[in-house]
């Protein structure tokens, strides 16, 4: 099992003050890599009590099936495989209409992101994740707050 998957688990089990005393481990460098920290990521968003009801309640994720996209996205977003042929926005736009997603929604699947990033990975990968992920989740936000004909949609701000 690599190291990362390690870290991962101890997320997953103690939480990050189980961690304390831990150096962040190399940077992110492949697809392994990915997976450890999508795990570790939901895993801490399926806990939360913000996004834990909107993604076991309401998109009622299953983790096991998600995984594979979810790799092929960050993949692309970080090595530009071009494996991600989904649409993102059209998945957060049907999830939209079930549950208002609001500004609060967004910053907090963001500090969550970065949180495990940071407690996994260190180096120009994992800041480009995280980099990344601020731009993904702000254009998604913002398309969410119009229809296609500029019709202004009820997402609220904190």
């Amino acid at each position: 099992m690599p190291d990362v998957w390690l870290v991962a688990l101890t997320l997953m089990v103690k939480g990050p003050e189980g961690m304390s005393g831990t150096e962040p481990m190399h940077d992110i460098r492949d697809r392994d890599d990915i997976a450890a920290l999508i795990r570790a990521f939901y895993a801490r968003a399926f806990a939360d009590s913000v996004l834990g009801p909107i993604f076991i309640d309401i998109a009622r994720m299953d983790l096991d099936a998600h995984m594979p996209v979810m790799c092929d996205f960050w993949e692309t977003v970080l090595f530009q495989t071009g494996l991600y042929k989904g649409n993102a926005f059209n998945v957060h736009l049907g999830l939209h209409t079930q549950v208002p997603l609001t500004a609060m929604h967004f910053q907090r699947w963001l500090d969550i992101w970065e949180a495990t990033v940071d407690d996994l990975f260190a180096g120009d990968r994992a800041i480009q994740a995280k980099v990344q992920a601020g731009r993904i989740a702000g254009s998604i936000r913002r398309r969410l707050e119009r229809t296609s004909d500029g019709e202004v949609l009820a997402i609220t701000s904190v």
